[in-house]
């Protein structure tokens, strides 16, 4: 099993915390898109490592195009010499129209044709085939030598689809070479939905799970006293109200009977009632979202729960000795995928 943490967002600070991330022993440092553009931290970052993976959790895919995000991934690749995986979700509708001024069609339909349309374009560049691709979103079809890339060598990077509803999460499975969990998944809609959905798309289009890997980014509060437990759980409960407004997020709350929830958190939202949400946030929920304890106690819970359904792991660096943070890391990794 792989484990990564999360950036920040400044290109400065990614650079510096990517560095420090390899030195910790980790096997990937992923990089998140609100404030800033995720591949200019990427790039940085790419300065400064030379073993751990970068990866995109999330780049914003359709707040661009195939061409713009395949030649950004084609650059980064080799930047890293093959290390960068290019992680790519949708957002929302309101965001993609309202905030990046983007066309919103039919979201899985047009994230599968994103990832062949990107695949299209790679196929021309690194195996010199003609660029012919129409499809019903996107059209490519013209590509002359001066506008191939120079850097050949290290071909195409791997492309993971952030998904949480069963649609999204076949066309992961269909297209795109990993999946990342979304935070707002809880260990039982993994294992009785997003595997079951993963492993039935993979076999139906003839693809093999052992080529395809599964992130998990679970919620965690770790800490070693009552107080920074009880003060991480507070932001926690924000976290949820927030995520658990979201239409999109619904089956996730209805997999544990909180359907209804969804509706509440939402209508509160448009009313800019943020703190009110918190508040329906119940202790069983926050105990069923997140893994809760000290670092060994939250690693060891990981294993058990998640350790054969997963092929890559999110565990939180911050406030933990390196010494006692590289044990740990090594656990989580030997522990592996058992099934």
């Amino acid at each position: 099993m792989k484990i990564h943490d999360f950036l920040p967002q400044p290109m400065n600070l990614a650079a510096k915390k990517a560095r420090e991330f390899e030195a910790l022993g980790y096997d990937c440092a992923a990089g998140g898109e609100t404030r800033h553009d995720v591949f200019l931290g990427m790039a940085a970052a790419a300065q400064t490592t030379s073993r751990v993976e970068l990866m995109t959790s999330i780049a914003v895919a359709f707040a661009r195009n195939p061409m713009t995000l395949a030649q950004i991934g084609s650059d980064l690749n080799a930047a890293t010499q093959g290390r960068f995986i290019m992680g790519l979700g949708t957002q929302v509708a309101a965001h993609v129209t309202r905030r990046f001024s983007m066309p919103w069609h039919r979201p899985a339909a047009q994230m599968r044709e994103m990832i062949r349309a990107m695949h299209a374009i790679w196929d021309c560049w690194f195996e010199g085939k003609p660029l012919r691709f129409e499809g019903e979103f996107y059209t490519h079809t013209l590509m002359t030598p001066y506008f191939m890339p120079e850097i050949l060598e290290f071909g195409r990077p791997k492309v993971a689809l952030a998904a949480v509803g069963p649609g999204m999460t076949r066309v992961a499975a269909e297209v795109a070479d990993g999946m990342l969990c979304h935070s707002f998944t809880t260990p039982r809609y993994l294992t009785e939905v997003t595997v079951p959905t993963i492993e039935t798309a993979l076999a139906e289009a003839g693809r093999d799970r052992s080529a395809f890997e599964i992130t998990a980014q679970l919620f965690t509060v770790v800490a070693d006293t009552d107080e920074g437990i009880a003060k991480g759980t507070e932001q926690l409960r924000r976290d949820l109200a927030f995520y658990g407004s979201t239409p999109a997020y619904r089956p996730v709350l209805e997999c544990h009977g909180w359907g209804d929830l969804q509706g509440d958190l939402h209508r509160l939202s448009r009313e800019g009632r943020w703190e009110d949400m918190a508040q329906l946030i119940t202790d069983d929920m926050v105990q069923t979202f997140a893994f809760i304890g000290t670092p060994e106690k939250v690693a060891d819970s990981m294993i058990e729960t998640l350790g054969a359904k997963v092929d890559r792991l999110q565990f939180p660096s911050q406030g933990i000795e390196p010494d006692r943070l590289g044990a740990i890391l090594a656990r989580l990794r030997g522990a592996g995928k058992g099934g």
